[in-house]
C-alpha cells in the first residue's frame, strides 16, 4: 500500500452508462478495473442516483463494483445548485443540460481532483471546460479537471 491519497474522481452517468457501450466498452472496463483495485475514491451524486434510478438494471448494477470504502456520495448543495446556474445563465450550456451543469458544479465546488465523463457534446470538450473553468475562476471556485476515462489507462513500459 503506497502513502500517496488515493485520487478523487467523480464519474458521471455516462461513464457507468459506457461499461455496455460498444464504443467505451472496453476503455470503460479498464477504469472498472482500476476502481475494483481502489486506485481511486468514486465520487456520486444525487444527480447520478436520478439518472440511475432510469437506466436498465445491469447499468444501475455498475455502482455496486465500487468498493464500499472508495465510495462517496455527495449531495446537491446550494453553492453547487448557484455554480450550475451560472453556467446555464453565462450561456456554457443550456437549460436543457441542468444535470450535466450540476455534476460539474458539484465536482468543483467539492474541489475533486477530476470529473470523468463520455459526454463530448456538454462537459468533455474544449471550449466548454475553458468556460467552466473561466467561470469558476470570476466566482472564486476551484478550476475542475475534465477528462475521458482514456486518460485513466495505465501504459506499462
Amino acid at each position: 500500500m503506497s502513502l500517496t491519497m488515493r485520487q478523487r474522481i467523480y464519474i458521471d452517468t455516462s461513464v457507468v452508462g459506457g461499461y455496455f457501450d460498444e464504443e467505451f466498452e472496453v476503455v470503460t472496463k479498464q477504469l472498472f478495473d482500476r476502481i475494483i483495485n481502489k486506485d481511486f475514491d468514486i465520487y456520486f451524486s444525487e444527480v447520478n442516483e436520478t439518472e440511475l434510478s432510469l437506466a436498465p438494471q445491469n447499468v444501475q448494477d455498475i455502482k455496486l463494483l465500487i468498493p464500499k470504502e472508495c465510495y462517496k456520495y455527495l449531495e446537491l448543495n446550494d453553492e453547487a445548485k448557484k455554480l450550475a446556474e451560472t453556467y446555464v445563465s453565462e450561456k456554457a450550456l443550456g437549460q436543457a443540460s441542468m444535470n450535466d451543469a450540476f455534476h460539474i458544479a458539484i465536482a468543483s465546488v467539492n474541489r475533486l481532483d477530476c470529473l470523468v465523463s463520455w459526454n463530448f457534446k456538454h462537459i468533455v470538450n474544449y471550449d466548454k471546460i475553458k468556460l467552466f473553468n473561466s467561470i469558476n475562476l470570476k466566482l472564486g471556485d476551484p478550476l475542475i479537471d475534465i477528462r475521458t476515462p482514456l486518460e485513466f489507462l495505465k501504459y506499462e513500459d
